[in-house]
């Protein structure tokens, strides 16, 4: 029995996380939950899983779910609340596995304290390896612990690379859908509305995410989490759009030949690879072969997409540059949605606080953390003077 903490409960994979738990109730079991805001959700996954402990994001949500359990007679579940809270669910002493998806920094440090004492990670928090990869896969090495991708394209990676040596890959492929704005003309991003950019054609996620994608800044955050998770260099991480979303990546080894990994669009299969590493368990996400009858590749636009442009420039500098990367696009998607900026203030935000960050590495979290709070005031003072397309 794998005993489970889910970082992030309430959201896309932590919901898909627990379907898997529920489908294979004689494999897993949920431990502990970090649940961010949504106390509703959170109060109702509390009286199912009964987990250890819970965590939310504020004291006062905290102070109310716990009157709540209370009263439902669920006193057995400890609560707690914040960034020590959700560290608490990582490093309980029941965990085995977690799994990382709170979306943003905001997970950072838990699961680098679960790295630290040992416990396998399933990683769909790609910020994590973005602005602080080179600290959790030094650590993840020392400590022998398995940093599991369940991002499908990385997950797609692991797969393949099962294939052949480390040494004997030549190149990585992440694939990309394209976003809603594949096909349309870059005279016309100036006008792109919130509506259209949270429209993805293939997969649904969360706001940012979304709007990541619409940008390709969630290709770019992908390109920096497989180099740091695959040890391959920036050189030879490559990008590929396909609308289909049906090959999820490929690794194409020395000897010419390349691996694809196909599957359902559905991130149930990824979490459920991560959490069965390396068996395979039966499942009924079944792919169906005769759908692949069309299957389209083409190189991204770097002019119409600047954002995926500015991820290599910052990984290639590494440290300070890939934490404010994040950062920047945080606070950029986030007034982006509220209205502020348009939609080419995205990268113009990037770009501008990628060019007032110093190249420096930070040599602790707390340092990242540091980093990523002044690369936040950068972005916000950008928007605040009427960021706008550069």
């Amino acid at each position: 029995m794998k005993r489970i903490a889910i970082l992030g409960s309430t959201g896309s994979i932590g919901t898909s996380t627990l379907k898997i738990v529920e489908s294979y109730p004689e494999r897993f079991a949920v431990a502990t939950m970090a649940a961010g805001s949504n106390l509703e959700l959170a109060y109702e996954q509390a009286l199912r899983w009964r987990p250890r402990l819970m965590s939310v994001a504020h004291e006062a949500d905290a102070d109310a779910l716990r009157a709540r359990l209370k009263q439902a007679g669920a006193t057995e579940i400890e609560v707690a609340h914040g960034t020590p809270g959700t560290v608490a669910v990582a490093t309980h002493p029941e965990v085995d596995f977690v799994v990382s998806a709170i979306v943003g920094v905001a997970g950072l440090e838990a699961t680098y304290a679960a790295v630290k004492l040992g416990k396998e990670i399933g990683l769909a928090n790609k910020e994590c390896l973005v602005a602080a990869g080179d600290l959790i896969t030094a650590e993840a090495a020392r400590k022998g612990v398995a940093l599991l991708p369940i991002d499908s394209e990385h997950n797609a990676i692991h797969q393949c690379m099962r294939g052949g040596r480390l040494q004997e890959v030549e190149r990585l492929w992440l694939t990309a859908s394209g976003g809603p704005f594949l096909n349309t003309p870059k005279e016309k991003f100036a006008s792109i509305t919130v509506a259209e950019a949270l429209n993805h054609p293939t997969w649904k996620m969360g706001r940012r995410i979304t709007i990541d994608s619409a940008t390709l800044m969630n290709k770019g955050f992908e390109v920096i989490e497989a180099i740091r998770l695959f040890q391959i260099p920036p050189s030879h991480t490559k990008v590929i759009v396909h609308p289909q979303s049906t090959v999820h990546s490929m690794v194409e080894f020395n000897d010419g030949s390349i691996l694809a990994q196909i599957s359902v669009t559905d991130m149930r299969l990824p979490i459920l690879y991560a959490l069965t590493y390396p068996e395979r368990v039966a499942s009924d996400l079944r792919f169906d072969v005769l759908s692949l009858s069309k299957l389209d590749f083409c190189a991204p636009d770097l002019d119409k997409f600047p954002c995926l442009h500015l991820a290599y420039e910052a990984v290639e500098a590494g440290g300070a540059k890939t934490v404010a990367l994040n950062a920047a696009d945080e606070v950029a998607v986030a007034a982006f949605l509220e209205g502020k900026i348009p939609f080419l203030g995205i990268p113009a935000t990037i770009q501008q606080v990628l060019h007032e960050t110093p190249a420096q590495r930070p040599e602790s979290i707390s340092e990242v953390l540091s980093m990523d709070g002044e690369a936040r005031e950068r972005a916000a003072r950008f928007v605040a003077s009427g960021a706008r397309h550069a």
